[in-house]
């Protein structure tokens, strides 16, 4: 996809979203990783343009976040299917946004690392990747847990524990799953993507 087409596609998502979601403070806290990373993918299309592969990844990823702020993620009606289809006892959505959370920053971080020439090895590629991974999802954990500090109550949207007393460490888990599954299913796409890559 084209950067333009998905920037049209990500902006009517973000309008749809924020008409009238559950929740505008949940959504404004879900969002913000899109409007803090979409401007920077702008400019710097020209000057350290990403691959097709990781735009997209990134948009989907975006469209995950709107989606989880629009309904809040544990009334997200995809959750509710999945819920219904596996026998779960909650709205599994939020997993679904940290899997994404593993899933396409090691892509983000495998692009970078490659493309700089950082690091040499394969095993050490993988290892550091993934330390990546955990260094962000840990990253979102102390985030949602200084929301929960000074939202109070408010933050039960935000955090959607659903009740669930090791959410944090599931979250963390589910990214760690992401980015080991990105590795396996996308790196040889990704290489070739990389090899016609010129700046």
């Amino acid at each position: 996809m084209q950067f333009s087409a998905g920037s049209a596609l990500l902006a009517i998502l973000l309008l749809w979203s924020g008409w009238a979601p559950f929740d505008r403070t949940t959504w404004l806290l879900e969002i913000f990783p899109v409007l803090l990373v979409w401007p920077l993918l702008w400019r710097s299309r020209q000057s350290y343009p990403l691959t097709p592969l990781l735009y997209s990844l990134i948009l989907w990823h975006a469209a995950v976040l709107i989606l989880g702020g629009a309904y809040t993620y544990a009334r997200v009606p995809l959750g509710f299917w999945l819920m219904d289809w596996f026998a779960l006892d909650r709205n599994p959505y939020d997993k679904i946004g940290h899997l994404m959370q593993g899933f396409v920053p090691v892509l983000a971080a495998r692009e970078i690392l490659l493309r700089g020439c950082y690091v040499q090895g394969k095993k050490m590629l993988q290892f550091l990747l993934l330390c990546i991974v955990l260094a962000i999802s840990a990253g979102y954990e102390l985030i949602e847990w200084a929301a929960a500090v000074m939202l109070g109550q408010g933050a039960d949207e935000f955090l959607g524990t659903q009740g669930y007393a090791w959410d944090t460490q599931a979250d963390m888990a589910f990214a760690l799953l992401g980015a080991v599954l990105a590795l396996l299913l996308l790196s040889r796409w990704h290489d070739r993507q990389l090899a016609s890559c010129h700046v």
